[in-house]
């Protein structure tokens, strides 16, 4: 199969989610064989570097690119976007450190795509196709297994030690089936974890459109108002647990850890021919397997 690019530029713009910072992101046609690549338009020199695991050096509250002063944050989704899509080269231009988290899914990115086309390129893809059983474990009980398939497909399972968010899972079959099963699903976390993230300096953009919101701990009136003061939200009943925004799929969670999971492991660089199937996948734990699964393809190339 030939390798794709977008057929014109477009672009996205909005509020970071950790910097809190107003973002402007383009993405433009690449030549072939350059990948996805990411540049810092506010930077002197305009630093450019590829989309790859070599670079991740960060995983807290998302997917982490850095080299020298070349660093973006929260690539996850607009990678998982293009993959998703088949683009195979690209150029993204951002002006800040983190690129916007829209409503904090893959659908205005997916969306654009769609609207641009693409364009076929004359150079063949490059393809890692899984022909034996290939499984990671880490010593907290996350698990990836990789399986020979004539296509790719991905699953993921979840759980929590939550009343609201126990364990749940998502499949896709086919890519072609991304934007309906997967593009519109939030990132998500949970009240009980905000506090410390804004005393982290983080989440400075984060509100409840851009997230799903999962209140599974009671809390004081008064806690719970602080935090929605914090981030600039209507005022919620602290005695109503749950989601505090409606859900896009009953499995909402599962099927955006399966986005980030797309979108992390295409950082090795090239397609994959096979299927993932992994167990409380997460950033740190997705970007290692990456990292890993990049130096055998390397290793075979």
């Amino acid at each position: 199969m030939k390798q794709h690019t977008l057929q014109s530029p477009f672009s996205l713009e909005g509020k970071g989610l950790h910097t809190g910072l107003y973002i402007h992101a383009t993405f433009l046609p690449a030549p072939e064989n350059t990948g996805v690549r990411i540049c810092r338009t506010d930077l002197e020199g305009r630093p450019t570097y590829e989309a790859i695991a070599d670079y991740v050096t960060a995983t807290e509250r998302g997917t982490v690119l850095e080299r020298g002063a070349w660093k973006v944050s929260t690539v996850e989704h607009a990678l998982s976007a293009l993959y998703a899509m088949g683009v195979d080269n690209c150029l993204i231009e951002v002006d800040a450190p983190e690129m916007p988290i829209l409503d904090g899914s893959a659908k205005f990115y997916i969306q654009s795509i769609e609207k641009v086309g693409l364009q076929e390129q004359d150079a063949e893809q490059k393809i890692f196709v899984v022909t034996e059983p290939i499984e990671y474990l880490s010593e907290h009980g996350n698990k990836m297994i990789l399986l020979p398939c004539d296509h790719y497909e991905a699953g993921v399972t979840i759980a929590y030690p939550s009343g609201i968010l126990r364990e749940q899972s998502a499949e896709i079959h086919e890519l072609a089936d991304y934007k309906r099963e997967l593009s519109a699903a939030r990132t998500f976390c949970f009240v009980r974890e905000i506090e410390p993230l804004l005393r982290m300096g983080l989440i400075k953009g984060g509100d409840l459109q851009n997230a799903l919101v999962i209140y599974e701990t009671p809390m004081s009136q008064e806690g719970l108002d602080y935090m929605t003061d914090k981030l600039g939200q209507p005022r919620l009943d602290a005695n109503k647990l749950g989601y505090l925004s409606p859900l896009n799929y009953p499995n909402e969670p599962a099927r955006h850890k399966l986005l980030d999971l797309i979108g992390d492991m295409s950082l090795i660089g090239c397609r994959i021919q096979g299927k993932i199937a992994a167990f409380r996948p997460g950033h740190t734990f997705n970007t290692q397997c990456a990292k890993r699964l990049r130096n055998k393809v390397v290793a075979e190339n």
